[in-house]
């Protein structure tokens, strides 16, 4: 690993004075007598060797059910099987309510221009609605346990609506409106559910999407559900119906907001996986895990607080719509967004963020080099003094990312790459505010998390590509997955591999500074005459040129034994992929990546699909070029582009298919 790699970013000693993770540490030393100084690697070695101090340590910091934390912490540390705080009552919802005052608003609701506008909602008026809507529950007969979901779009009713359903006990799941009924349903209708909270429709990219049929089929492919609340978003009737209620009905009155105490584990929400390769998986979560890992995530991570405007542009679909929720937990005002991040044009998030003064805003990586290739200077255009912490995640963040933020977002700005996943509804690896940033590397791993980086023999490495594991328990892994009964499932995902070790997937190198490197899902890797190349490594290169909107490569075993590594590339209008153009993607490719991992083919495509938070369909694309149906890989109602499959199929080697 190259030492010359010079810093984008290095805190202050007046940052690294004010960071809330140095008033922990401070705390941990005063209360417990650990004494790690300023140093972060000090304080993750001591938080992952000491599993359960660490996460008493994150209960009593942040006063969870104003009580002292109950023992014991854990009933056994081999995974999968670790129970949690067996002994504790809680629920999410209290947490929350401690936060309540005057002086700030808990959410600012915003949408796109020509759409309701910008709302307030205060604390009070928060916390009203969530008692209301959790006593129209109640009276729906929602006991704890029973599931309620939403078909929503990123709105303040959407948040309103999942800690009512989470006060209450019950449990909770989302998909965003840009689903099919038939996806949402094939997600939704596993749960079994009782109550559909829903809207009329949403507004995006300058245009009102009228969603009143596709509920109506969501509905009837949902034999248990028994009562719908539909929230008029775009003001249209969706006619009478005994069974369909008003959001200003259920949202109406006073009622007393006492959240049902709930065991540690007791299931908060089912998120769902991509499904594209086979029926989504709904991975549980409980209360307690999803509080103590938000509580030490957002604020000693994200470093929120009371004081600060958190945004992360997100879809309910996606695990960041609930890591934006625990800004709340803190104190934090979050911000709800349910448009086009580049409509009316590609500078609309930071605009919004200027306008709301955003202190903590969450974006993509493919977000990022959108506004690169589009011209976009954010702080040359609009008061971003406010913000001093962008977040960026979903993809790996190519070196060009970080200059870029650091010139033309603000150099006092901190760029914090994340790694981690729907699975355990958190960061493996991000920021923290004591953490200088390098280019292309993520600062650490995160507290309480033992990441490292291991070979095919299950040994660690370092300066080398290893296979991300977590060799410790984390209190977000999931209960369980939703229907699986024996586990089998929920055990194949993570654990076949490396038995008691959590194997996510990807590739990584942990660097000897301790800084993390993500190469792309290990299921995806290129691996040319024995040299293994993660793909994501291959399209940042590509990506960096002009005339490339995306890139995808794939590594194709044949049946000859031969292996085919094709990369497509999507043009900006006009492009031409000619000679010239050739030759300058495989230069970018041999003098950036690897002169070993030249593609075979250079080929021009009509687009690259994606799931739908944004994932690029590689593995389902390799197995279609090595003659899979569509039906045998890929559920089309889960991709953004699914029209797109037949023309890859096309694509073919002679002889395949």
């Amino acid at each position: 690993m190259p030492d010359n790699i010079q810093a984008v970013w290095t805190p202050t000693p007046q940052t690294i004075e004010r960071a809330r993770i140095t008033q922990f540490t401070t705390w941990l030393s005063r209360e417990r007598g650990v004494d790690v100084g300023e140093d972060y690697h000090r304080l993750w070695v001591w938080s992952v060797e000491h599993t359960e101090p660490f996460w008493a340590a994150v209960w009593e910091y942040f006063d969870v059910e104003r009580a002292p934390a109950p023992t014991p912490v854990l009933t056994d540390d081999q995974m999968p099987g670790v129970r949690w705080f067996p002994d504790a009552r809680l629920n999410y919802v209290n947490q929350i309510l401690r936060h309540a005052r005057a002086d700030r608003p808990a959410l600012i609701d915003h949408s796109e221009p020509g759409g309701i506008g910008v709302r307030e909602y205060s604390w009070a008026e928060l916390l009203r609605q969530v008692a209301a809507v959790a006593a129209t529950l109640r009276g729906m007969g929602v006991q704890p346990g029973d599931r309620v979901v939403g078909y929503l779009p990123h709105v303040a009713e959407t948040v309103i609506a999942f800690l009512a359903t989470a006060s209450i006990g019950a449990i909770w799941s989302v998909c965003g409106q840009d689903y099919a009924a038939a996806a949402a349903a094939a997600r939704l209708g596993q749960l079994d559910p009782v109550v559909l909270v829903t809207t009329d429709g949403y507004r995006y990219g300058g245009k009102d999407h009228d969603r009143r049929a596709e509920v109506d089929v969501l509905r009837g492919s949902m034999p248990t559900l028994r009562h719908t609340i539909v929230i008029p978003r775009l003001g249209l009737d969706h006619g009478p119906s005994e069974q369909v209620a008003s959001w200003a009905t259920a949202s109406a009155g006073n009622h007393p907001l006492i959240p049902t105490p709930v065991p540690f584990d007791q299931p908060l929400w089912v998120l769902f996986s991509s499904g594209t390769t086979g029926r989504p998986k709904g991975i549980v979560h409980g209360h307690g895990g999803v509080l103590l890992e938000h509580l030490k995530s957002a604020a000693l991570h994200l470093d929120l607080g009371p004081e600060d405007i958190y945004f992360w542009y997100t879809s309910p679909s996606w695990m960041m719509w609930n890591f934006q929720v625990a800004g709340l937990l803190v104190g934090s005002t979050i911000v709800c967004y349910d448009g086009n991040p580049t409509y009316p044009g590609p500078d609309a998030l930071w605009e919004l963020a200027a306008r709301h003064r955003v202190t903590v805003l969450g974006t993509s990586p493919a977000h990022l080099q959108s506004c690169q290739k589009a011209g976009v200077h954010p702080a040359a255009e609009y008061d971003l003094t406010r913000l001093r912490l962008l977040g960026a995640t979903g993809s790996t963040v190519p070196a060009t990312d970080y200059q870029w933020v650091h010139e033309q977002v603000g150099s006092d700005v901190q760029l914090a790459s994340t790694t981690g996943g729907t699975d355990v509804v958190t960061g493996f690896a991000g920021g923290a505010r004591t953490m200088p940033v390098w280019p292309a590397q993520i600062s650490a791993p995160c507290l309480g998390v033992a990441l490292d980086a291991w070979d095919e023999k299950g040994r660690s490495v370092r300066d080398e590509v290893g296979e991300l594991v977590v060799t410790r328990p984390m209190p977000s892994v999931p209960l369980s997955f939703w229907d699986d009964a024996d586990g089998s499932r929920y055990h194949g995902a993570y654990f076949d591999v490396y038995p008691g070790v959590w194997r996510h997937g990807d590739w990584i190198t942990v660097t000897s500074r301790g800084t993390i490197i993500v190469h792309g899902r290990s299921d995806s890797t290129l691996n040319r005459n024995g040299v293994r190349m993660g793909s994501a490594d291959i399209h940042h290169a590509v990506e960096q040129l002009p005339e490339i909107i995306e890139a995808l490569v794939i590594g194709a075993e044949q049946p000859d034994g031969t292996y085919w590594m094709p990369l497509f590339v999507e043009l900006a209008d006009g492009g031409q992929l000619d000679q010239e153009l050739t030759a300058r993607i495989r230069a970018a490719i041999r003098d950036n990546v690897s002169p070993r991992h030249l593609p075979d083919e250079i080929i021009h495509a009509p687009g690259v699909p994606h799931t739908r938070t944004g994932k690029k369909l590689e593995i389902p694309i390799k197995r279609l070029l090595q003659g899979a149906t569509i039906d045998s890989v890929a559920d089309p109602a889960t991709i953004d582009r699914p029209e797109l499959l037949d023309w890859y199929i096309s694509r073919r080697r002679p002889g395949i298919g």
